[in-house]
């Protein structure tokens, strides 16, 4: 296998646009999470969610171009050109491949599209309805943008997406099929027809009263996770052909898990039997032992079943270096992503390598007895912080764990 590193970087994300922007909101403890702007919240029983408001697409696009591109797209656009400018540019776009991590594709313009034929005397659908719609064509539309001829795949992995979307690139260059390849995780999905629906079931964190205080990961009065929106973008290549063509490189892409429960569609297993086969493949494929793992960024939703799964899933990995080990989850700060998370944890855990500080969880104020480890509630110094991992569990059993080392 060959060594891969990561040499681009971007992101949009509910703390800010751009990487420095969205570290920077990291860091000082700024929360994305406020009343929703983008939807008519009237009628809604969770009037919440971490909303990306300092982002506008005429800002990285031409007019037209974001005018045939859903919201997750036009993210998912800004988030790629930000790595592909910071790797340097591409030097073969027939050596070059993209792959793109989403759950929920296109279901913006879905939804609004119905609203208005419903609502309309004149029944049409304007002829940019389907691509709009469809999760491919953010891979194609940032394809054709940047020249990019190699493999192109997009998966559909529920809130592993953006994670799987890394290992896939991974197997491009292992196999010979790409030198280098962008890796894009992006979400938009901050509809009524969702946000009702998962009220029903239960999932989602019900304080309408303070927005920035809801998403409680690992906290003892947390009552569900936010909806969140947003892009992250990596560019990865082989080691050798970054050093040829002279890139920076940011970190080393260590390790890569991926697997299923066979459980259930939406509740993870509760022995966390995948959860913990993921951590050890990916751990595995790195060369390294548990306790080389500096800070792990984990999944952390703040639901309340999720949360104490992943927290046993980890003791059983890390056994007892799993009450040092320094953890947290950054989806106090921006809410849950999904596909996006990702790939925006990731280069959270790229930064504390790099910086040697790892972040806080936000909102963690009454550590729940049985979520027991070394959660973080304020940015730690960390000491030999060599490999971080970056967890993300999603709805069918998907897993994936992700591991970033420092470039020596």
């Amino acid at each position: 296998m060959k060594k891969l590193v990561i040499t681009g970087m971007g992101a949009v994300t509910p703390v800010g646009t751009g990487v420095k922007n969205y570290i920077d909101g990291l860091m000082a403890g700024k929360t994305g999470i406020d009343y929703i702007t983008t939807a008519d919240t009237e009628d809604l029983p969770v009037k919440f969610a971490g909303e990306v408001r300092d982002f506008n697409p005429k800002d990285f696009m031409p007019r037209k171009l974001s005018g045939e591109m859903d919201r997750f797209m036009q993210m998912a656009y800004a988030a790629a050109q930000e790595a592909i400018t910071d790797c340097g540019g591409i030097d073969d776009p027939y050596r070059t491949g993209i792959t793109v991590g989403t759950a929920l594709n296109g279901i913006r313009t879905i939804t609004e599209t119905e609203r208005k034929y419903l609502s309309s005397e004149f029944k049409k659908v304007a002829p940019r309805f389907l691509p709009k719609s469809l999760g491919n064509i953010c891979a194609s539309q940032i394809a054709i943008a940047n020249n990019i001829h190699g493999p192109s795949m997009t998966l559909n992995t529920a809130c592993a997406s953006g994670g799987d979307a890394i290992t896939l690139a991974a197997a491009f260059i292992n196999g010979g099929m790409a030198d280098m390849v962008t890796v894009v995780g992006a979400e938009s999905g901050i509809e009524p027809i969702l946000i009702q629906s998962l009220v029903s079931a239960q999932a989602l964190s019900m304080r309408n009263d303070n927005p920035a205080a809801a998403c409680r990961p690992f906290d003892r009065d947390r009552d569900g996770f936010v909806f969140g929106e947003g892009a992250g973008a990596l560019v990865i290549e082989s080691e050798e052909h970054a050093l040829a063509r002279g890139a920076e490189i940011k970190a080393v892409l260590a390790g890569c898990g991926n697997n299923t429960d066979a459980y259930h569609p939406v509740t993870p297993r509760p022995d966390g039997e995948g959860e913990i086969l993921c951590m050890k493949q990916a751990i595995e494929m790195a060369g390294i032992r548990p306790e080389d793992i500096g800070y792990i960024n984990a999944h952390g939703t703040a639901t309340v079943k999720g949360d104490v799964c992943e927290t046993e899933a980890v003791r059983k990995v890390f056994g007892q270096a799993a009450d040092r080990l320094p953890i947290s989850s950054t989806k106090g700060a921006t809410g849950h992503m999904m596909g996006a998370g990702g790939v925006t944890e990731v280069i959270a855990c790229i930064n504390a390598i790099r910086q040697g500080v790892a972040p806080a969880t936000l909102n963690l104020e009454n550590r729940d007895p049985e979520c027991n480890l070394n959660y973080l509630a304020e940015n730690t110094v960390t000491e030999n912080l060599n490999y971080a991992m970056s967890n993300a569990f999603g709805f069918g059993g998907q897993n994936s764990s992700i591991i970033v080392g420092k470039y020596l």
